[in-house]
């Protein structure tokens, strides 16, 4: 059974961007870039919503350094685009991502992996379907002009730290197998 990796990247105060900020908000240095370049994780299969998709496909139709994404299969869930997906190695699921993650879980023994795409991890995560939720915090907070905040709408979740990491002196990488919880723990 292959495992599902959340991978979100994200400010000090939960978002995904922020409106004005570069990506990465401008602060991904060489350390953090050569461990993309060289994770494991960057072959196995990409699972996105539909805007998420819009983005990134957008980036790659601009020559934006998406190669490596270019060539992974990537898995876009959605009821509002249509096939044939134009960016490479993309294929179309349009019914329900629970049920189709389940059944790539069992098929495929590369792993999977997302990229952004909040409401879509929130429905994997609350069907128990994650094995390990990655979180890269960069240094800032975007009260201002933050935009998708990550964890609105989350069940509570216990974390068990499996790993971190600082790249360039300010980057933290935590690493967590999620437990979904039912009720807070009494205590």
């Amino acid at each position: 059974m292959a495992d599902l990796l959340v991978d979100f990247i994200t400010s000090l105060d939960g978002y995904a961007a922020a409106d004005g900020w570069p990506g990465f908000w401008g602060l991904e240095g060489p350390e953090y870039l050569g461990w993309l370049e060289e994770s494991a994780e960057r072959d196995w299969t990409v699972l996105m919503g539909a805007t998420t998709y819009r983005l990134m496909s957008g980036f790659a139709d601009a020559g934006a350094g998406m190669a490596a994404l270019e060539a992974v299969p990537k898995v876009v869930f959605s009821s509002t685009l249509a096939e044939p997906l134009s960016w490479a190695n993309s294929r179309l699921v349009t019914g329900d991502p629970v049920a189709a993650v389940r059944a790539l879980k069992d098929a495929d023994l590369r792993g999977l992996r997302t990229v952004g795409s909040v409401t879509l991890c929130r429905s994997l995560l609350a069907a128990g379907l994650v094995d390990r939720f990655r979180v890269v915090v960069f240094p800032v907070i975007t009260g201002a002009t933050g935009a998708e905040r990550i964890y609105d709408a989350y069940p509570d979740v216990a974390l068990e730290m499996v790993d971190h990491r600082t790249f360039d002196g300010r980057i933290q990488l935590l690493e967590y197998v999620p437990t979904v919880l039912e009720d807070p723990p009494a205590g």
